[in-house]
């Protein structure tokens, strides 16, 4: 676990080395006048000592964290104080390094929620390290329980910035902090996410990631799995070379091996993995290796071999000054002797194992009171949080009540200035339609005229006049009678916006019948209506009586033989659809015979009531319209429709 975190140390401290050497760096930082230019040097300067030199690094972090507040920045303060935090976890100062990375923490966490942008992005990061940092610490203690919540807040962060390589990294470590206490079902989970974020990267990592998550399924016996992953690890190590890795790898294969009860294979993997070792020279993974091989042989009761083994890994153990490697290699080798039937040699062993175990425990106690120590630091240094957080909270709440009052302000003024507005709005409303009303009186008196035209008049008294010679005086009179009648009802509905449509269809049969007396019947008339179509529907008068007229005068007289006039009232929703047929010359004829007359007159007929349908249209909101085509059957012209919809009132 450790090589582990020591692979992770760098991720949570790191940032982009500069390809200065420290000896250029300081001499430029000497020479540099300027605070801020300074503070990067200074912050550049203990990044390139960290891991190397733990006291220089503290240094310069120390004069970078001065400058930082000299110059009131907050996160170039936090930076440093990761800095320092990182030397003295290299130095096993935990105490301070808690301390270090908490006020880290405390200063991104302090400003984040004033930035933006880069700014923003920079403090969560910093804040993110802070607490993976955190978690390193009280892991190397054992302290899994918190160690787990200070990392499970740093992915969370690193999700929400949705930075995949480190959410990996920090999932990584979630899961081997699973693996130490022995959960490997919890631990899988966050191995493959590792796995899964960093599949389209160039992480070297990966390797390691893929070992993870065969040691979570061997330590569940699902052995195929293991292999699996393993195998995959083998893979991923021939493009990112890593010899202590790949030896780490070929140990965890011997070790699955002897799960499965095959000792020539786990011997053969362990092997493989004392070339990686001694290929950059690591001792400490030698000797596990050692250990490894050893219990091969004694897997096979080939205790001469054992022995040998782990001699070979207690020398090595010794020397590196691992009391748990000892303890390891003292009891294996006290077993062994004590088969081989070597008494002496157990009981020697059996006591340095006894020793290694004291030694142990001394640590242990040791890191115990370290922890205890850190425990109190912590929730001391929480119970300072939480004061000043309870001071901000109800700063806070001040603030909001400041922001409350502004926002109930705020929002009179804009309901008072919505009002003003309304009122203005319908003022203007309420001139428009005034206007509105006004132009189409103006329409329909026009209307009203056209309809009242000399030639009407005239045409009318002139076919009384020829009854009167043609067809006797009774002829006349009943001519006469509908005339006088048509009359009235035109001058009485002229003054009404609106009529009922069973008023519309009397003057219509009024005026159909009188136009039948004035041109001998030379057409017949048929009014059809819808039986949705209500007598109390209201229609604007004067509407289809100049629609009506153009299809007789224009439409059916011109033509030879007996025309035809056909009404059709109906309904579709909001509208009355009226459609006028007639079976004349059809509409492009007449609109030629009209302009080949030189007798003809310009009628404004049509023009006033397009100008009241648009008046209709804007008054009610619904659209009024007429239609005019041509019908026709294989080429011949057939007659005229005109269809004219009109808002139902």
């Amino acid at each position: 676990m450790k090589s582990i975190y020591i692979l992770l140390i760098g991720f949570f401290i790191g940032m982009s080395v500069q390809a200065q050497d420290t000896l250029t760096l300081y001499q430029q930082w000497q020479k540099q006048p300027h605070d801020p230019i300074k503070l990067k040097l200074a912050l550049q300067l203990a990044e390139q000592c960290q891991g190397l030199a733990p006291k220089r690094t503290r240094h310069y972090a120390q004069l970078a964290y001065l400058i930082a507040q000299r110059i009131q920045d907050p996160i170039s303060m936090g930076n440093a104080l990761i800095f320092k935090g990182n030397a003295a976890i290299i130095q096993g100062n935990y105490p301070e390094a808690l301390t270090c990375m908490e006020s880290a923490k405390d200063q991104f966490e302090g400003v984040v929620d004033r930035l933006s942008g880069a700014e923003k992005k920079e403090a969560m990061l910093g804040s993110a390290r802070a607490w993976g940092s955190m978690g390193i610490i009280f892991s190397e203690q054992s302290n899994y329980a918190r160690a787990l919540g200070f990392h499970l807040k740093s992915l969370h962060i690193y999700q929400q910035l949705k930075n995949n390589e480190k959410s990996a990294r920090v999932s990584n470590n979630i899961g081997v902090v699973y693996l130490s206490l022995n959960s490997p079902a919890k631990a899988l989970p966050y191995f493959v996410q590792a796995l899964e974020d960093l599949k389209n990267s160039s992480d070297p990592s990966q390797p390691s990631m893929c070992t993870n998550i065969g040691k979570a399924y061997a330590h569940m016996n699902q052995y195929q799995q293991a292999a699996r992953y393993y195998g995959l690890a083998v893979q991923l190590f021939t493009k990112f070379p890593d010899a202590r890795g790949l030896g780490e790898l070929f140990n965890n294969q011997a070790l699955l091996a002897l799960q499965q009860k095959q000792p020539f294979e786990a011997l053969k993997r362990a092997q493989s993995a004392l070339q990686q070792f001694a290929s950059i020279d690591d001792k400490f993974g030698q000797a596990d290796t050692d250990l490894i091989m050893a219990n091969c042989y004694a897997f096979n009761k080939n205790w001469d071999q054992a022995i040998q083994k782990a001699q070979h890994s207690l020398q090595l153990a010794r020397t590196l000054g691992v009391w748990e490697q000892q303890k390891l290699a003292e009891e294996k080798l006290a077993e062994w002797f004590e088969l081989k039937g070597d008494l002496d040699n157990a009981m020697l062993h059996y006591k340095a194992f006894n020793v290694a175990k004291d030694s142990l425990n001394n640590q242990e106690n040791m890191r115990l009171g370290i922890q205890t120590e850190l425990n109190e630091a912590f929730e001391k240094r929480e119970a300072v949080t939480k004061k000043e957080q309870e001071k901000q909270q109800i700063r806070w709440q001040e603030q909001d009540k400041q922001h409350q009052q502004l926002f109930i302000f705020v929002v009179v003024a804009l309901l008072l200035s919505i009002g003003l507005v309304f009122v203005l709005f319908n003022r203007h409303q309420l001139k428009k339609t005034l206007t509105l009303q006004k132009e189409l009186a103006e329409y329909e008196q026009k209307a009203l005229h056209l309809q009242m035209n000399p030639h009407f008049v005239f045409n009318c008294l002139g076919s009384i006049s020829s009854f009167i010679v043609q067809n006797g005086t009774d002829s006349a009179i009943k001519y006469l009678a509908k005339f006088s009648k048509l009359m009235r009802l035109t001058l009485e509905y002229s003054k009404e916006a609106i009529i009922p449509i069973s008023k519309e269809l009397e003057s219509l049969q009024n005026y159909l019948e009188l136009e039948q007396l004035r041109f001998h019947r030379k057409f017949d008339f048929e009014i059809v209506v819808a039986s949705e179509v209500e007598d109390d529907m209201g229609i604007p008068p004067l509407m289809i009586q100049p629609l009506v007229e153009n299809a007789i005068v224009h439409g059916v007289i011109p033509k030879g033989g007996q025309g035809l006039i056909l009404l059709k009232f109906s309904v579709e929703g909001p509208l009355l659809i009226c459609e006028i047929t007639d079976n004349g010359v059809g509409l492009h004829f007449s609109q030629q015979q009209k302009k080949q007359s030189m007798a003809a007159h310009k009628s404004m007929a049509l023009d006033i009531l397009r100008k009241r349908l648009e008046m209709i249209t804007a008054k009610t909101g619904i659209a009024a319209h007429l239609e005019a085509s041509e019908m026709t059957e294989n080429g011949h012209v057939l007659g005229t429709r005109i269809v004219l919809q009109l808002p139902i009132q």
